[in-house]
């Protein structure tokens, strides 16, 4: 059957002619043809995370025709995501693309057990080319190789026929349909199997590949776009700090990188990872929580006012203590603030030259050089400092401390986790926490030599925890829903000095085991500073109930 479209004659049945059927001048694959190739090569050579996923919900045994029709599913699937990107000069760069994203997606979800969601890719474009490098592997280049490089090369190669608009739209169409056609049919033959893969185990679509990460690109573009055009709201104006408070405080929160809490020996760790903390006799609560598993989310997050209402995003926690004129530092060793130091006074010490202490990479200790400079450049008002580490940041744990700190071994010293054996990978992870109690106790010295002049005092908390390998997931970044507790569950201490009479520090020791989260950081630094503020509320301080009554 044929008909004529556009002034060209298109043949109906073209996809399914063999070499000796099909007219001289159309031996060449058509678009179609070459859409419903790279699809399939997508679905069964991108998606091992995906079907491994799979398998580990469904068994095979149990579920195997159901199984079989979800793999042709995904590559319908691929063939309605693909069969959009465009046509003829455009088709073969645009799908060479898709291949190097999917390659790309493929190797950290393989590699890490993380998704591309819509913080991963936050993430991603908050990334710095430090961070970026420690990525890189030769399993990385193998992905890119087989999953990417090969193919473009035959799709640069292949010859496409070109049989006018009209044919190709027509052409497009039928593949369209036929796919929407088998895809709804898959569906409906396996009804239970699918409404329980949607309902029951919604998770597992975010390791579809590429169909997931493009989903999250289109919401990520979408939700900036809309974020770039939102004013931010004011709030709480009205801070201020009483005008009987005759005591200066100055506090300094770490905002710590990726550390767990069941590897703080102060919280019953098997390993001494916190000798000198231990004896400086800090608190530490065992039951606080992230509020993400990603750096872009959970610090804005920490600092954000989680009571806040209205509609766009509002100031935050550090634009609240500059109403009420407390002076407000952020040092930086880690990428950034993700937004939340642009109003207050900021310096990045990644580089050598405004970090003295530098070797391989640059120091979490290097922040504190010149801070008593800073402190004593201030006569007036309290202060506030910020000090972002680089802390435990993966998948280079062994280039997170200085070789003095290397106390158990051996570690992995690779950036590819999945060529070290799991003792090597917590070895190295577990120096870098070593050496984060060494920054700790140097934050907590300078406080100390600061105390006669202050009510000092030092609250720390990381941002997002860390997998390991246990059930085969490292680093951090999954959708908080689905979350290991390894990468919510995170350390928090708090450090007073001896002059620090306001707070009854025994009694705080009572609360260490009470629940707390990173929704409470906002009102306990209000409650630090003793600012006074129609924001402020009592029950979301952990400070509160803990201060001894004025004299």
């Amino acid at each position: 059957m044929q008909g004529i479209i556009g002034g060209c004659v298109c043949n109906s049945h073209y996809l399914f002619m063999t070499d000796s059927t099909r007219p001289t001048h159309l031996k060449a694959l058509t678009e179609s043809h070459l859409i419903l190739l790279v699809s399939v090569f997508l679905a069964v050579l991108g998606n091992f995370s995906f079907f491994s996923q799979v398998l580990r919900a469904y068994e095979l045994h149990n579920h195997a025709p159901a199984l079989l029709s979800l793999v042709v599913v995904v590559v319908a699937v691929n063939v309605l995501l693909l069969a959009f990107v465009g046509f003829r000069y455009i088709l073969k760069p645009i799908l060479a693309g898709v291949l190097i994203l999917s390659a790309l997606a493929a190797y950290f979800m393989d590699s890490y057990g993380v998704v591309i969601n819509v913080d991963m890719l936050q993430n991603l474009a908050q990334t710095n080319p430090d961070e970026a490098s420690d990525l890189f592997s030769l399993k990385l280049f193998a992905y890119l190789l087989v999953l990417s490089v090969l193919p473009s090369i035959g799709i640069v190669r292949v010859k496409l026929v070109w049989r006018g608009w009209g044919c190709e739209l027509l052409a497009r169409a039928k593949l369209v349909g036929l796919s929407l056609l088998v895809l709804v049919g898959l569906v409906l033959v396996f009804g239970s199997f699918y409404a329980s893969f949607v309902r029951e185990h919604k998770a597992l679509r975010s390791y579809a590949n590429p169909a997931y990460y493009v989903y999250s690109a289109m919401r990520y573009l979408g939700g900036s776009q809309v974020s770039g055009a939102v004013r931010l709201i004011s709030h709480g104006t009205d801070a201020r700090v009483p005008g009987d408070d005759d005591d200066r405080e100055l506090i300094i929160l770490v905002v710590g990188e990726t550390a767990r809490v069941d590897h703080f020996s102060l919280n019953g760790y098997s390993r001494e990872t916190n000798p000198l903390l231990r004896q400086l006799g800090v608190i530490s609560f065992t039951d606080f929580w992230a509020c993400g598993t990603s750096t872009a989310v959970s610090v804005p997050c920490m600092f954000a006012d989680q009571q806040a209402t209205g509609q766009g995003p509002h100031e935050n926690l550090l634009d609240v203590l500059q109403h009420a004129d407390v002076n407000v530092l952020w040092l930086d060793n880690n990428s950034d603030s993700k937004g939340v130091a642009l109003r207050v006074p900021y310096m990045n010490y990644r580089s050598p030259d405004v970090n003295p202490v530098c070797d391989e990479e640059c120091r979490d200790e290097g922040m504190l050089t010149g801070l008593q400079a800073y402190i004593d450049s201030h006569p007036k008002g309290d202060i506030f400092i910020v000090l972002h580490q680089m802390g435990n940041h993966g998948p280079a744990y062994y280039r997170r401390y200085p070789s003095a700190f290397e106390k158990f071994t051996p570690v992995c010293r690779s950036n590819d986790l999945s060529q070290c054996s799991q003792d090597e990978i917590i070895n190295a992870y577990d120096n870098a926490i070593f050496y984060t109690d060494y920054f700790l106790a140097k934050v907590i010295e300078l406080l100390r030599r600061n105390s006669k002049q202050f009510e000092a005092g030092m609250f720390y908390v990381s941002d997002h925890g860390e997998s390991l390998g246990e059930g085969g997931v490292y680093l951090h970044g999954l959708p908080k829903a689905m979350a290991p507790v390894a990468q919510l569950h995170v350390p928090a201490l708090m450090w007073f000095a001896p002059d620090f009479d306001e707070i009854d520090v025994s009694a705080l020791r009572g609360k260490r085991g009470q629940r707390f989260s990173h929704d409470h950081l906002f009102h306990t630094v209000l409650g630090f500073l003793e600012i006074e503020s129609t924001v402020y509320r009592k029950d979301m301080d952990m400070l509160e109930n803990v201060r001894r009554p004025e004299n």
